[in-house]
């Protein structure tokens, strides 16, 4: 162990509270509070944050607004994007309070903050003036932060909803801003969320009561076309689910007078979601996605998504998955094995982040329940832990007309093995592979 995380461990969780605190308003103080001087839009839950950020970035640019964004796959200044290089969707404070700070110098108006259960507990939402929250689901997930409580868990999502209220009303873009919660009413703890004061307060769903339902979906060559309120939308991302991802973004942008059409600009603007169902194509004879999807609801999408493909292809799916080390939700792993093994043609098994942990147990935690569904080893079962052989290993399993799934880590910039962290970029391994194979490396 560093002795970095020796002196963690045995300092009391009161003295590593009471720190992060300080460091938060600390860090405010030192960038003059840039958060007060933009629209605050928070978006917590436990999955689709990352690609609901961004719809909410598209929306709000599309509607004229310079806005910035914060989140686990990349950061945004206006137009200018990034890649999240920290391995968190919420840096340290001093960080974040500095991008925010570069944010406000460019001219920006808004800023989309993804709002974490362990930021939240290191306190890193103090010193943001939020005055949007938007809760999008909560399932069981880094419950070991949380001392292997959902409870605990769920109370630390409520925090943002809680400061929404905390701070003054903002005057931005010549328009007073209501503290506002858009929740999702399809979730069974959407009480819970809409229990927090709030000027404001807006459901969507896709099933009946919601104040903004979505309806009418339906997958097109492009993406996904829906409906919502007698308005109609397109997006350029790929699967059905994204409509519940982009539902709060319609929201938050017509909070600040946006029109269907405006929003509609910012979502034809937007064909690319870094590591979301992100499509790699260098005209291999199937088709290819890097995703982030590293537990049960979102691998599900995705693998629901590659049927709606090979459905119309009559191709094969083939998944690449894998679950993080640390300590972290061990309970997920059989979980994702059980429904890769249902739902995929062929398996492979590797590492994501096992961190200092022995990776092979991780992998065979998932094997071992792909198994029992039926999958073999050495046919189509694979445990393989070197990650780029693991991708190399599906690229050559691959066959026109199948779907090639490539999940567990995204865009993430950093693997970390043995303890220690190294430059990664699925993305960029996936093409240097597939680049290798087809003679174009």
């Amino acid at each position: 162990m560093n002795p970095k995380k020796l002196l963690k461990k045995l300092t009391p969780e009161w003295i590593l509270s009471s720190y992060h605190l300080a460091l938060a308003y600390l860090a405010a103080a030192r960038y003059g509070f840039p958060s007060k001087k933009m629209a605050i839009i928070g978006i917590t839950g436990t999955k689709g944050k990352t690609t609901t950020a961004n719809f909410v970035w598209a929306a709000l640019t599309g509607a004229g607004f310079k806005t910035g964004l914060i989140g686990t796959a990349n950061i945004r200044i206006g137009e200018t994007e990034k890649m999240n290089e920290y391995h968190m969707t919420m840096p340290g404070p001093m960080v974040m309070q500095k991008i925010m700070a570069e944010m406000v110098k460019a001219g920006c108006t808004h800023c989309v903050f993804e709002t974490t259960s362990e930021g939240i507990k290191q306190w890193r939402h103090k010193g943001i003036a939020y005055d949007i929250g938007i809760f999008t689901n909560l399932t069981p997930e880094h419950l070991q932060s949380h001392g292997g409580s959902f409870e605990n868990y769920k109370t630390a999502k409520g925090e943002m909803f809680k400061a929404l209220t905390q701070s003054p009303k903002k005057t931005v873009a010549d328009r007073e801003i209501p503290k506002t919660a858009i929740i999702n009413n399809d979730s069974q703890h959407k009480d819970y969320f809409l229990s927090f004061p709030a000027d404001k307060k807006i459901t969507y769903g896709l099933m009946p009561g919601a104040d903004f339902q979505g309806q009418n979906a339906f997958s097109t060559p492009a993406g996904v076309a829906f409906s919502v309120n007698g308005e109609n939308y397109t997006l350029h991302i790929v699967g059905e689910f994204n409509v519940m991802n982009a539902l709060p973004a319609i929201i938050t942008a017509k909070q600040f007078g946006a029109t269907a059409e405006a929003i509609q600009s910012g979502f034809d603007a937007l064909e690319i979601i870094a590591g979301r169902m992100e499509k790699i194509d260098l005209g291999q004879p199937y088709t290819l996605y890097v995703d982030y999807a590293h537990e049960k609801e979102s691998m599900t999408a995705v693998l629901k998504t590659a049927q709606a493909i090979t459905n119309n292809t009559r191709g094969r799916i083939i998944v690449l998955l894998g679950a993080e080390g640390g300590g972290r939700d061990k309970a997920k792993r059989p979980i994702m094995g059980e429904l890769a093994g249902k739902m995929a043609d062929y398996v492979i098994c590797s590492n994501v982040d096992p961190y200092e942990d022995d990776p092979l147990p991780i992998a065979e935690d998932i094997a071992f329940a792909a198994e029992k569904e039926g999958k073999v080893r050495g046919k189509n079962l694979f445990v393989i832990l070197d990650r780029r052989e693991g991708i190399r290993k599906a690229l050559e399993l691959a066959q026109a007309n199948d779907v090639v799934l490539i999940t567990g880590k995204g865009a993430e910039q950093s693997i970390v093995i043995g303890g220690k962290s190294s430059f990664w970029d699925d993305r960029d391994v996936v093409r240097e592979e597939l680049g290798k194979m087809l003679g174009k490396g």
